[in-house]
C-alpha cells in the first residue's frame, strides 16, 4: 500500500482524501492532533485504537500533538450524553491530567510527541474574544448535531456553556494550526467544526479522520470508564488479559480487526477455520489477547500473562492469583462492595453492586449475590471478579 492507502486502512471516514495527499505531497511535517479530557484518571483501548493510528503519523516523521483538554473538561463533552455532565474539579483534572502521558507513551514515542494543555489560551480570551468567536458560528447548526437535537426533541435541557463545548474544541485547532485532527466516530461534529473556524480564521482547513469506536467488554456500549466495561492502559498485563478473555466469540472479530489490525479476509478465513473446527475459539482468544498485550504493554508481559491464565484456568493453580496486602486498619467484616473497590477490581459503588448483583463474585469458589454482604476477611481468601480476576489476601 502507498502512504494515503496506510493512512485510510481501518478508518471510519476521511474529510477529505483529496486535502491529505495534497498536504502530505509538499513534503512538509504535518501538525496532527488527538485531544484527549481528562474526565477519567485513565485511558483505555478504545483511546489505543486511535493513537496507533497517530503513532503511524509519528513514525512518519510528522508534528504529533496530544492535546489535553483540562479547559474543556470543566463542561465536559456532550457528545452521547442525555444530559448535562456534572462539573469536574479542577483539583480532579489535575490528578486525571497526571496519569494521561505515562498512558499514552506505551504507544506513541514520547520523545517525538508534545503535550499540549487547551486552558493556555482557552483561559486567557476576553469576553470580546469570546463573543467574536461565537459570533463564527450559527446556533442553528449546533442545534442540527444529534445530541443537541434529540435532548431538543426530547425537552431536555441544554446548559449554554455545553453549545460552547464544540467551539472551544474547533478553537483549539485554530490556536495549534492541526493539519491533521483525529477522534472516534463520536467527535465528527466536534472535528469538524475546527475544519470549519479555521476556514473562518483565514487556515487552510484540517483533515478530520474519524477511528471506528471500540466496544467495550459487555459488547454493546462503546468502551468507556463510565459505563464499567473498559480495559485500562495502565492496568496490570494480566488483569487486562484476563478481560480480554471473557469477551464473547463474537466480539473477538472485532477486536482482531481494530486492535490487531487484521483485514477483513484474514478475519473470513479465521471465522472459516473456527466454522470447519480447524480452529478453537479459546485459542483464538488467547492468541487475540496475547496480541494485544503484547502491542499495548510488552512481549514479556504477554508472555507472562498468558501463563498465569493457563495456570489458573486450565490448571486451576490459584497460586499465581493477584496478591493484595489489606491495610490492618481495614474494617473487619467488610462491606462487599467496599472490598471490590479495594481490591480495585470495581472503579465505583454501582459498578461494584452491578458485579455482585449479576453473579460475578465469588469468595473462596462460593458465590456472593447479596450486595450488603459483610465479608469477613481471612488471609489467603480468594476473591474471583467475572471470569478472569483473582485476588488472594496476604
Amino acid at each position: 500500500m502507498n502512504i494515503i492507502e496506510t493512512l485510510m486502512a481501518g478508518t471510519s471516514t476521511v474529510v477529505s482524501p483529496e486535502d491529505l495527499q495534497k498536504k502530505l505531497s509538499r513534503g512538509k511535517k504535518l501538525v496532527i492532533k488527538l485531544g484527549a479530557d481528562p474526565t477519567s484518571p485513565n485511558l483505555h483501548l478504545g483511546h489505543a485504537v486511535v493513537l496507533a493510528k497517530m503513532r503511524e503519523f509519528q513514525d512518519l516523521g510528522h508534528e504529533i500533538i496530544f492535546l489535553i483538554g483540562d479547559f474543556t473538561a470543566r463542561i465536559g463533552d456532550p457528545t452521547g450524553r442525555s444530559k448535562t455532565r456534572p462539573p469536574l474539579s479542577e483539583e480532579q483534572i489535575a490528578q486525571n491530567s497526571k496519569t494521561y502521558f505515562e498512558q499514552v507513551k506505551k504507544i506513541l514515542d514520547p520523545a517525538k510527541i508534545t503535550i499540549r494543555y487547551n486552558s493556555e489560551w482557552l483561559s486567557k480570551l476576553s469576553l470580546a474574544e469570546w463573543v467574536a468567536l461565537c459570533g463564527k458560528f450559527t446556533l442553528a447548526r449546533l442545534i442540527e448535531r444529534e445530541d443537541f437535537a434529540k435532548r431538543l426533541h426530547e425537552h431536555q435541557p441544554i446548559g449554554f456553556h455545553e453549545l460552547l463545548y464544540p467551539i472551544m474544541q474547533g478553537y483549539d485547532s485554530v490556536v495549534l494550526k492541526a493539519d491533521v485532527e483525529l477522534g472516534g466516530t463520536d467527535q465528527t461534529f466536534n472535528l469538524l467544526v475546527g475544519r470549519f473556524l479555521q476556514e473562518q480564521f483565514g487556515q487552510e482547513p484540517q483533515v478530520t479522520i474519524t477511528m471506528p469506536l471500540l466496544e467495550g467488554l459487555d459488547g454493546v456500549q462503546k468502551m468507556s470508564k463510565s459505563y464499567g466495561n473498559d480495559i485500562g492502559l495502565a492496568e496490570p498485563a494480566d488483569q487486562a488479559y484476563g478481560k480480554l478473555m471473557s469477551i464473547s466469540d463474537t466480539l473477538m472479530w472485532r477486536y482482531y480487526l481494530l486492535l490487531l489490525n487484521k483485514t477483513p479476509q484474514e478475519i473470513t478465513a479465521l471465522q472459516t477455520a473456527v466454522t470447519e473446527q480447524k480452529a478453537h475459539p479459546m485459542e483464538l482468544k488467547k492468541k487475540l489477547a496475547h496480541g494485544i498485550i503484547a502491542r499495548f504493554w510488552s512481549p514479556a508481559e504477554a508472555d507472562k500473562a498468558q501463563q498465569v491464565f493457563e495456570e489458573l484456568f486450565q490448571k486451576k493453580d490459584f497460586s499465581n492469583a493477584q496478591e493484595v496486602q489489606i491495610d490492618p486498619n481495614t474494617p473487619n467484616p467488610i462491606w462487599i462492595v467496599e472490598l471490590l473497590k479495594l481490591l480495585k477490581a470495581a472503579s465505583s459503588s454501582s459498578e461494584a453492586r452491578r458485579l455482585v448483583e449479576a453473579g460475578a463474585v465469588s469468595i473462596n469458589e462460593a458465590k456472593i449475590s447479596d450486595p450488603q454482604a459483610k465479608i469477613e476477611l481471612v488471609p489467603g481468601m480468594l476473591i474471583r471478579v467475572g471470569k478472569h480476576r483473582f485476588y488472594r489476601l496476604k
